[in-house]
C-alpha cells in the first residue's frame, strides 16, 4: 500500500523483544536496521510527497529494501 509503514516492529511483532535485544547488542544487526530504516523512509517519502521519480527506481529501492529485511529476518531467526 502506497506509504505504509514496513519497519521491522510493524512486520514482525511477535519479534518485538529479540528485535530490542539484537538491535542492542549486535552492532552488524544495529546497522543494517538503521540501513532498513532508512531506505524504508525514502521510499514511503518518495510515494508520499508524490517526487517525479522513475518507476524503475522505486522498483528497485524496494527490492533493495526486501533484501534487507530478508537478511534482518534470517538473523532473528537464527
Amino acid at each position: 500500500m502506497l506509504g505504509e509503514s514496513h519497519d521491522l516492529l510493524h512486520e514482525f511483532p511477535d519479534l518485538e523483544t529479540k528485535i530490542a535485544t539484537l538491535r542492542s547488542n549486535n552492532a552488524e544487526f544495529a546497522r543494517l536496521m538503521d540501513d532498513y530504516d532508512a531506505l524504508d523512509a525514502r521510499v514511503r517519502d518518495l510515494e508520499e510527497l508524490g517526487t517525479p521519480v522513475a518507476d524503475e527506481t522505486i522498483e528497485e529501492l524496494k527490492k533493495e529494501r526486501l533484501v534487507l529485511k530478508d537478511t534482518l529476518y534470517g538473523i532473528l531467526r537464527s
